[in-house]
């Protein structure tokens, strides 16, 4: 099967090693994704603010590789404070309401970035 790789060209990708998205056959698999626009993080101190930029960027990631977000089948979401949990809720619902994706919600202790709130990754299914 081939295997496609998507980058959104921070240089942490090759550092690193990843990409922000894997395409391989009807299968997207996307990284952990944070709310980072243009090397600089969107909704500092605001958890539903970070969510929906992080969802934006994985809804673009989609288009790229011929998907959408109604192909989303699992959403992963780590949140470095659990009282936000409402927040990202809020955002998470209303880019999936009707989609309905399998998710979990995991309570971690930091990310990369103090003033990141919150991550996720998610996989598509596509025809």
């Amino acid at each position: 099967m081939e295997r496609i790789k998507y980058s959104s060209g921070v240089i942490w990708e090759e550092k690193v090693g990843y990409s922000r998205a894997i395409k391989i056959g009807d299968r997207i698999i996307i990284s952990g994704t944070t709310a980072i626009e243009d090397g600089k993080l969107v909704g500092e101190g605001d958890a539903y603010l970070q969510t929906v930029t992080i969802l934006k960027k994985i809804s673009r990631v989609l288009e790229q590789a011929g998907s959408k977000l109604e192909d989303v089948v699992r959403v992963r979401v780590y949140v470095t404070d659990m009282s936000k949990f409402e927040e990202v809720g809020k955002a998470h619902g209303e880019f999936f309401r009707n989609i309905r994706p399998a998710q979990t919600l995991v309570g971690i202790s930091a990310l990369v970035d103090p003033k990141m709130l919150v991550e996720i990754e998610a996989e598509a299914i596509t025809d």
